[in-house]
């Protein structure tokens, strides 16, 4: 099949006057025609002038040649917009390094705002833990004066207390691995997203979870250890 072609350069008509020199009425001027084909049309594009240009997206060779090239379209800019040397650029040249540290300072700030909103979480949980085990040390009064009564020292008292508020955080901690978990699936398999179980975020929950008893439960325990073995034997 003959590839298509047309005229680049069309010839003008151009009406002359009887007698006014120059050739007849109605010649030709400018007949010359230019005739292209289509591939050749389209391996020389024709320059397009923008009026509404917002911005252009240019490449470097590497990256070390990325600040080299920011000078160098700098002053060609600055050159082209006829800004006097000294006066402030009506332009502005951002690169991905300065986006890549803009979202990395928003990922730092949002990790602390979730670092922080989890510490609440944390003061406000270890608390309750410490009110119900203060509890439970006024409820077992007598049974902590029978056991001392029997020979248990208040160090015995102590790390039964202390064994006991790491275990109900530690109850706690396992609750929330497995609620994490099935979250973590169900959005896997109705939304599509890819999930991955990360073992050392396991790790440390149950690491918080204990540190967390430890902490919250130390106060009832002393508190328990600290009773007289007679007023807890009394007490009804």
């Amino acid at each position: 099949m003959p590839e298509t072609s047309w005229p680049v350069h069309a010839a003008k008509v151009k009406p002359r006057l009887p007698g006014a020199g120059g050739g007849p009425a109605g010649s030709v001027e400018a007949a010359s025609t230019k005739w292209e084909s289509a591939s050749q049309a389209a391996d020389t594009p024709q320059l397009i002038r923008f009026t509404d240009l917002d911005d252009i997206w240019v490449s470097s060779g590497s990256p070390q040649s990325i600040p080299l090239a920011i000078r160098q379209i700098n002053t060609v800019l600055r050159d082209r917009h006829h800004i006097e040397p000294g006066g402030l650029d009506d332009f502005k040249i951002r690169d991905h390094t300065e986006m890549s540290e803009t979202f990395a300072a928003t990922s730092r700030v949002m990790t602390n705002l979730l670092l922080f909103v989890a510490l609440i979480s944390l003061i406000v949980g270890g608390v309750g833990i410490m009110n119900i085990m203060l509890v439970s040390v006024t409820e077992r009064t007598r049974e902590i004066g029978i056991r001392m009564a029997v020979g248990a020292r208040a160090r015995d008292i102590l790390r039964q207390f202390l064994i006991e508020a790491v275990v109900l955080c530690l109850a706690g901690g396992v609750v929330g691995i497995l609620f994490g978990r099935g979250a973590s699936v169900a959005v896997t398999h109705f939304l599509h997203w890819p999930t991955l179980l990360s073992l050392p975020a396991i790790i440390a929950s149950v690491a918080v979870s204990c540190t967390v008893g430890i902490i919250f439960g130390f106060y009832p325990a002393w508190k328990a250890s600290r009773l007289d073995p007679i007023e807890a034997l009394r007490y009804e």
